[in-house]
């Protein structure tokens, strides 16, 4: 069939054609078309495994774009939004709520420094995350009002909202929403010289994804983040760490960063946050920072809300056991081993770090979407980007038999798309 705005995909093979061309039909319908997901219409999930409308089952190998990475309904994430489901859930920032300062107190200790700022989703925290540090450039750097430049990476991505897409490289993202937001400078990522030479006395900060996730998982030289780290200590520039995709366990670590033992002045966070269960995402920094907003200067109605602060509160107590971490580094070594056994065999390069991989197929064999389809079609979900790249992020407790399954039916649909040339 054919999916408004998409390129064309059929049905998949051997579902109940009838109920996923209901489910679809009313998706389009309803629903704006700002997504071109793959015809399959999830009903139930539980750990690393969808069940679709049909009853079929599908092995989920992107976790929701690191969104899920404790598996869908974690029984430990389950049982503390019940029992916060029964006692308080929204008051808004207006009172006090019990589980707010526990929580931000937490995830405050997990990432070294002094202060938590709740919003809900990732691109809420990057506005906050710009709103702080142009803030604390004219508070505390003395920049003039007005301004302020940040320097960003190309090829980035941070959200779609206005501002962001301000600087953003996709055209996609930016066609016919202009006028754009100044203030930015955009630098090719991992060219730790430009970035340099893009800095200036107005510059107040710096923000990079450690590992740049929808670009294709690109992982960065050796030396550039310990050189921005350094560039942004000499300059007196805030550097700021889009942790979003990349961390809390993804790629084997707590935070990206500390494969390249930096520490940034700013992380933002969010997407496994909530547990897979809800928006939950966080600007967290110390007090010089964090402490440049008064009351007023920046709020959100459900931001720090106390089923999300609950939820957060056992996110963060899972991190700190270093379980999931272990689990990443160890499972994330397999995948890449097996995945690097395909290049020359329809895959060009395999790239990333932890259970995180963007996988380069050769274009001849198809585009990454049409891959996709060919994966739903043997029982495995994941996602492309840019033509054809395709990215693997299973949930972290997925087994090293169900990754074996999954790269086995990649190697199956890659030797079926040859054969089909």
């Amino acid at each position: 069939m054919l999916h408004p705005g998409t390129t064309p995909v059929s049905m998949l093979d051997g579902v109940d054609t009838d109920t996923v061309s209901v489910a679809i039909a009313l998706d389009d319908r309803y629903v704006a078309h700002n997504y071109a997901p793959l015809p399959v219409v999830a009903a139930s999930a539980e750990g690393v495994w969808i069940t679709d409308v049909t009853g079929r089952r599908y092995l989920d190998f992107l976790a929701a774009y690191s969104a899920v990475n404790f598996g869908h309904r974690h029984p430990e994430i389950i049982a503390t939004a019940h029992a916060q489901l029964d006692t308080l859930t929204l008051v808004s920032r207006a009172f006090h709520a019990d589980r707010l300062a526990p929580f931000c107190a937490a995830l405050a200790g997990l990432c070294g420094k002094d202060m938590v700022l709740p919003m809900n989703s990732g691109a809420e925290a990057v506005e906050s995350g710009i709103k702080v540090a142009r803030k604390w450039g004219t508070d505390v750097k003395g920049v003039a009002p007005g301004a302020a430049n940040i320097v960003v990476a190309q090829n980035n991505f941070h959200g779609r909202t206005t501002t962001i897409i301000s600087f953003s490289d996709d055209e996609t993202a930016r066609r016919g929403f202009g006028p754009y937001t100044p203030g930015f400078r955009s630098v090719p990522f991992g060219d730790a010289d430009a970035l340099a030479a893009a800095v200036d006395d107005n510059t107040v900060a710096v923000l990079i994804e450690p590992i740049q996730g929808e670009a294709g998982i690109i992982v960065p030289p050796a030396d550039f983040l310990p050189r921005v780290r350094r560039l942004c200590t000499e300059r007196n520039v805030l550097m700021i760490a889009d942790e979003i995709q990349s961390g809390l366990g993804r790629t084997g670590r707590t935070f990206a960063c500390e494969h390249w033992d930096v520490v940034p002045d700013v992380y933002l966070l969010g997407k496994a946050l909530g547990g897979g269960v809800l928006p939950l995402s966080a600007v967290v920094a110390d007090r010089d920072v964090l402490g440049v907003l008064h009351p007023g200067e920046h709020g959100s109605t459900f931001g720090g809300n106390p089923l999300a602060a609950a939820i957060g509160t056992t996110v963060v107590g899972m991190l700190q056991r270093g379980e999931y971490q272990s689990r990443s580094a160890e499972l994330g070594a397999h995948l890449h081993r097996r995945l690097e056994m395909l290049i020359g065999h329809g895959v060009r390069a395999v790239r990333g770090l932890g259970l995180w991989a963007g996988v380069d197929i050769d274009p001849e064999l198809g585009t990454g979407k049409q891959l996709c389809v060919a994966l739903a079609e043997r029982g495995v979900l994941a996602k492309d980007t840019h033509g054809s790249t395709l990215r693997f992020a299973p949930p972290l407790v997925v087994t090293a038999d169900e990754i074996d399954w999954a790269i086995d039916q990649f190697a199956d649909a890659l030797t079926d798309a040859r054969r089909s040339r």
